[in-house]
């Protein structure tokens, strides 16, 4: 019997730090503000569940997560290339649909051509991807962006353009991976003509084969008897990293919202200060200058909108839709165990045919430790993936906000600039202080000086 795995769950072992901290914090380290953001009871009980169950150190050892049954992530031969662009939409007298271009460039020997360049549509992806669950039923299959959108047109050209992007990292994600890219119906999709993979895809599973399978997969949890509490934990984990991603989805879109609506505030209040201007003539570098002032902010929040809409919000949308992946891959490994038990039950009923269920039993049991060792890869490597894009999206934001911020700075001292030119006397703002308790008695000072600054200030604006 093949060791491609763990042998026995139960076995005694150490969880690495790192892993610890993944399954401890999906997000963040701050808990009070997870339970400000989620407000959720059912994600409370699963955090003490898994607090006290890593404080026991009753689990397996979560380091043979970066072992594959084919190879380390270190050893991954990137020899395949692909890009997804050149969104286009088709209007025939029967349909209209939409179809991007994969251009795909490799040196692997079992590719007839080094280059290939074909158009696809978004259905051939969506085939794509349930034939590597179908072939790859162990391994996590990255996925695809939804199919329509509650906001945009599906065929205008910023929805276009985002599934495009989405569609990209897809295959990407694929040809990175060291076992999916190998699948014969990932090559089949990169290489077929247009009439050939409509062929292939008349050969798939029905609708119903399919909802059979789901329904037998979702089933094999409530059947499960003695399931491994690492897979109890890493499902309580997803589901509470789905909720948290699902409530930073929600904010997002609450404060881009917002953001948009400022935004066009702006744009509509810097024009108010020209028209002002027209008709006071003393005043009107003044407002000139407000105005100018204005437009730029109102131009950086939009950069900062367009950063947050092209990068940020579709990495949450991404990361829930993976949230799902992960799940329907644990109720498959669970279907696999469901699988072995009964085999296990079988035997037991049935002492005269032992030996021919011992041969079922050790299959069985291979291919769930399989689906573990592969599971268990494929998480480490998501985990992975996701530590490096959420914190690639975070520091693109926060760079977006000090340039946002730097932006406002130097429009409002263009404006002071403008005040000086007037010939008006004005003291130098106050410094701010931060108060401590040696600084307590200088508080009033500093007080009484702001507002002397004030009172000059007006006394300019009134002569002027």
């Amino acid at each position: 019997m093949a060791d491609s795995g763990p042998k026995d769950d139960s076995e005694n072992g150490s969880i690495s730090e790192t892993m610890k901290e993944a399954f401890a914090n999906p997000l963040t380290d701050d808990d009070d503000e997870e339970e400000e953001i989620l407000a959720n009871n059912d994600s409370e009980v699963a955090k003490t569940v898994l607090a006290s169950t890593l404080k026991e150190n009753q689990m397996p050892d979560l380091q043979r997560l970066a072992i594959n049954s084919l190879s380390m992530d270190d050893q991954d031969t990137h020899d395949v290339f692909i890009t997804v662009d050149d969104p286009r939409k088709h209007v025939t007298k029967m349909e209209t649909y939409a179809t991007y271009k994969v251009s795909t460039k490799t040196t692997r020997g079992d590719f007839d051509q080094p280059e290939y360049s074909l158009r696809r549509r978004y259905t051939d992806f969506l085939w794509l991807r349930q034939k590597l669950e179908e072939t790859q039923p162990t391994h996590l299959v990255p996925p695809l962006p939804e199919k329509h959108s509650m906001k945009l047109d599906r065929f205008g050209t910023e929805f276009l353009t985002t599934r495009q992007r989405a569609l990209n990292k897809f295959m990407t994600r694929i040809s990175e991976h060291p076992t999916l890219s190998f699948n014969e119906y990932f090559k089949i999709f990169l290489t077929a003509k247009a009439w050939e993979l409509s062929s292939y895809r008349k050969q798939s599973p029905s609708v119903v084969f399919r909802l059979g399978s789901s329904v037998k997969a979702n089933a094999s949890a409530y059947m499960l008897k003695n399931r491994s509490p690492e897979y109890t934990m890493m499902g309580e984990y997803v589901h509470t990293f789905g909720d948290k991603m699902g409530s930073v989805d929600r904010i997002s879109q609450r404060i881009l919202k917002e953001q948009i609506v400022y935004q066009e505030d702006l744009t509509n209040y810097g024009p108010a200060y020209r028209l002002w201007s027209d008709w006071e003539v003393d005043l009107s570098d003044i407002l000139n200058a407000f105005a100018s002032s204005i437009d730029k902010c109102a131009k950086s929040m939009e950069t900062l909108i367009q950063g947050q809409e092209l990068y940020f919000v579709p990495l949450i949308k991404e990361y829930m839709l993976y949230a799902e992946s992960v799940k329907t891959v644990l109720k498959k490994r669970d279907l696999f165990q469901v699988e072995y038990e009964l085999a296990v039950e079988e035997i037991t009923r049935k002492k005269n045919e032992r030996e021919q269920l011992q041969t079922q039993v050790e299959f069985l049991n291979d291919k769930t430790e399989c689906a573990n060792a592969d599971l268990k890869a494929d998480v480490d490597r998501w985990h992975r993936n996701k530590r490096k894009d959420t914190k690639d999206a975070f520091i693109g934001m926060a760079g977006r906000h000090i340039t946002y911020y730097e932006n406002m700075l130097s429009a409002w001292e263009d404006v002071m600039h403008v005040l000086r030119d007037l010939d008006i006397e004005l003291p130098e703002p106050p410094q701010p202080s931060f108060n401590n308790p040696r600084q307590e008695s200088q508080n009033s000072s500093s007080e009484s000086k702001e507002d002397s600054w004030v009172k000059v200030e007006s006394e300019g604006g009134e002569e002027s």
